[in-house]
């Protein structure tokens, strides 16, 4: 099974005519190490390819929810009605805010259609009746509350896991580096000699996985820091959204 595993591989390098041979080397020595090593760097190389995908996704993403957010919070302020915000929000999903306001304008809406008279009632003579009003301020606070932490769970979404690779790949590695230590202590058990041609291949595997380890745990850790700041700002921004609704309910329906 291994012949044929490596019947591409060895015609390849027969038609490039010897042609980077330096870059193939790694590919030709990895193709002889043992399977465990060979199923660590497998698991090291799909750890970094989905942690890579969730990097470029998830910046992508923020800087369309930012862009949005500016858009939305000059609407929100230079708007007059509630009314004329909600209608802007279709076009602006990806800005957390959205769901705030949404949220806050939902409780907002319900209240006010049960402070105003029923259907039939006989109407107050009185025009200050006529201005509704909010039975509950901390009811809306606590619905903003509730769509923060969803909007929280949307913008976390997958970055968990690259703290997951960056905790895992370094140990994966060492466990290909020690599995490369003993394959080298075998091959010096077997041939009964401590020269380089019998540690060499041994001391290859360990080195290449203690490297692999690194190249999918550094990124990680890095855009995971990175990117749970810029959650951490996203969430003050929303800390910051939800007073500022608040405060203009307060003022004008209570």
């Amino acid at each position: 099974m291994r012949t044929l595993g490596n019947l591409p591989l060895a015609l390849w390098l027969q038609g490039a005519g010897g042609v980077a041979s330096e870059g193939t080397g790694i590919v030709a020595r990895v193709a002889h190490f043992t399977l465990v090593s060979q199923l660590a760097l497998l698991s090291l190389g799909l750890l970094s390819v989905i942690s890579w995908g969730i990097i470029f996704y998830k910046l992508w993403t923020f800087r369309r929810s930012e862009r949005q957010t500016v858009q939305f919070l000059e609407v929100f302020r230079r708007s007059n009605k509630f009314s004329e915000v909600q209608a802007v929000c279709r076009s602006l999903g990806e800005s957390p805010l959205v769901g705030l306001f949404q949220s806050g304008y939902a409780e907002l809406t319900a209240q006010l259609r049960q402070s105003a008279p029923p259907d039939g009632a006989p109407s107050n003579p009185r025009p200050a009746a006529a201005r509704p009003t909010l039975k509950s301020l901390p009811a809306v606070d606590r619905a903003l509350m509730r769509a923060s932490v969803v909007e929280v769970n949307k913008l976390e979404r997958h970055v968990t896991f690259l703290a997951t690779t960056a905790s895992m790949a370094p140990f994966i590695g060492l466990f290909g580096t020690v599995w490369g230590i003993i394959a080298a202590f075998e091959r010096i058990a077997q041939t009964g000699s401590t020269n380089l041609d019998a540690v060499a291949p041994g001391i290859s595997e360990a080195l290449v996985a203690t490297a692999a380890g690194l190249v999918a745990a550094i990124p990680a850790v890095y855009f995971y820091n990175a990117l749970s700041n810029r959650v951490k700002l996203f969430a003050s921004e929303m800390d910051d959204f939800a007073m500022e609704f608040l405060n203009i309910a307060e003022r004008n329906f209570t």
